[in-house]
């Protein structure tokens, strides 16, 4: 049992035989030596891409080493093949590695003398390569995370294990590709970032040991990442106040939402700027001008900074005009007075400012309603001019009519 012990740790810390070992040659026949002492008391241990073996060394002087033969049996026409000359009969032990997994293998040993001779070989001994580990037996993706994924599983039992390797592919693909491995065998969570919006993701795992082997992959599973927040519906903008856009639209529903993003551009088809952040369903653009006009979008934004999309068509929206000048349509004097008419293509005017210039010095006649305007007090022999601007409801002006002049004679 003792001599067993240290054979096994031989198998594991020890591979040997080197510049001794050559690449395998297919079995040639050579002469056998019949009086040659054939080797014995072969054992061996499997692992899963090596196999192990001991044997009694043969004191006989006339044994110079072994030779050590293979078939693999998966491959049906491979012929018996050597594959190390042990050029040392003291020696106890080799390893054969860099075999396949759950393999079936034969083997054969034999003697060789000094001038080349071989000992009849011994007995088939077959063996079997253990098998790949199995991978992670519990494994979880998480669902409706913002642009991610989240894996979680349970620690592999086997004491050996290194790592885990993650695998990704998408819903429609069928190709595998690695996207991490997580050092630690007690390591049992990664994230996948960076994912695309409500997109379905399947993974796999496989386990790595420290001796670089990988362990067959694990059930698939499969996470969709979250949807962005739905587009926000009928907004709408205004053209009719003043100095300022307001905007309205229709709340959101998502559950987790946060707030709304407003955006501006000038132009529908160039670049929009952010403008604000509002949880209301509405907001006032505040505007130094008249007859400005702009273009607005506005989005959802979730506890998750997710974004909902713009809306395709941009809303127009502007600051109410100025109101158009007025017309005069007459102008004369009786002597008396001096009487204005004017007409205005503007509906909106609600009164009107009279101004009116003499001998440097001026005078502004407000609120005037209807669209006559008689002057009495005036002065013979002077020259008076006037203009007439309109104003809305609002107290917005339009600009100031043409000038006209009124001159009363001194008779």
């Amino acid at each position: 049992m003792k001599k067993w012990t240290v054979f096994a740790l031989l198998i594991v810390s020890i591979i040997f035989i080197s510049g001794c070992k050559n690449s395998p040659q297919p079995l040639k026949k050579s002469a056998v030596d019949q009086s040659l002492p054939q080797l014995e008391n072969i054992k061996f241990l499997t692992d899963i891409t090596e196999v192990g073996f001991e044997w009694t060394p043969s004191l006989d002087k006339i044994v110079s080493g072994y030779n050590i033969y293979r078939l693999d049996l998966e491959k049906e026409k491979e012929k018996l093949i050597k594959i190390v000359t042990i050029k040392d009969r003291h020696s106890s032990h080799f390893v054969d590695t860099g075999l396949k997994p759950a393999t079936q293998y034969q083997y054969r040993f034999s003697t060789f003398s000094k001038d080349k001779k071989e000992s009849v070989k011994s007995d088939i001994i077959n063996v079997t390569t253990s098998p790949l580990i199995e991978s992670v037996v519990y494994i979880k993706a998480i669902n409706n995370l913002p642009r991610r994924v989240k894996l979680i599983w349970r620690p592999h039992t086997f004491q050996r294990v290194s790592s885990y390797i993650i695998e990704r592919k998408m819903f429609t693909s069928s190709k595998w590709e690695r996207v991490a491995q997580v050092k630690g065998r007690l390591n049992v969570e990664y994230i996948d970032s960076g994912l695309r919006d409500n997109f379905v993701y399947r993974y796999r795992v496989k386990v790595e040991t420290y001796d670089g082997l990988i362990s067959k992959s694990s059930k698939i599973v499969e996470a969709a990442t979250k949807p962005l927040p739905v587009e926000i519906q009928n907004l709408k903008a205004t053209i009719y106040i003043p100095k300022k856009v307001v905007l309205k639209w229709d709340a959101s529903n998502e559950k987790d939402f946060s707030y709304y993003k407003v955006y501006r551009s000038i132009n529908p088809m160039l670049y929009y700027s952010y403008l604000a952040k509002t949880e209301d369903t509405s907001y006032e653009d505040l505007i130094n001008a008249n007859g400005k006009s702009y273009y607005y979008l506005v989005t959802a934004v979730d506890k998750d900074e997710l974004e909902s999309p713009r809306q395709r068509n941009a809303v127009a929206g502007s600051s109410l005009a100025r109101l158009d000048s007025v017309y005069i349509t007459s102008s004369n004097h009786n002597g008396e007075s001096a009487n204005i008419t004017w007409k205005s293509k503007d509906t909106r005017a609600v009164k009107y400012n009279i101004t009116k210039e003499y001998q440097d010095k001026k005078r502004v006649f407000t609120g005037v309603k209807g669209n006559v305007f008689n002057d009495a007090d005036i002065i013979k022999g002077i020259k008076y001019k006037y203009n007439v601007i309109a104003i809305d409801k609002y107290g917005l002006a339009s600009r100031k009519s043409e000038n006209i002049i009124i001159k009363i004679p001194k008779k």
